[in-house]
């Protein structure tokens, strides 16, 4: 009787401590969406593309966000400059990794490459100095 215990206690602690650490991540996982900058560590790494992670950072105030948007169906991450609407730099950027300029949506222009489920979307805020970059992934 007092082994069985143990060992159910022991088990139990065990799962408690793997729950601790894997909670984050988990909460990652299902989150609608989240707002993040370079230092958070965590949801850098999680949420952060490649493409936004070697992006030039065209000004010194930037901030990340990622939104998932009708269930699992779209996922759009984005980068925000702040106190700038100069987009040249991210321009020649997405230029020189493949990406073409295209018509995505009736009135917008976007960028891609080979993935049809993928499109990266820049620019500047009307009446703020402000570029906002979002790749968005379509799912459907």
């Amino acid at each position: 009787m007092r082994k069985s215990l143990k060992v159910s206690g022991g088990a139990i602690i065990v799962i408690a401590i793997a729950l601790t650490y894997a909670w984050p991540w988990v909460k990652m996982e299902f989150a609608g969406s989240a707002h993040y900058t370079e230092q958070d560590k965590r949801e850098y790494d999680f949420y952060t593309p490649d493409i936004l992670r070697k992006m030039p950072r065209i000004s010194a105030r930037y901030s990340f966000d990622f939104a998932n948007i009708t269930g699992p169906a779209t996922h759009v991450y984005a980068v925000k400059f702040y106190d700038t609407k100069d987009t040249s730099k991210i321009e020649n950027y997405l230029t020189s990794i493949g990406y073409r300029r295209t018509e995505c949506d009736l009135e917008s222009t976007c960028w891609r490459r080979t993935d049809p489920q993928e499109s990266v979307y820049v620019g500047a805020l009307n009446g703020e100095k402000t570029v906002i970059v979002q790749v968005v992934y379509n799912f459907t």
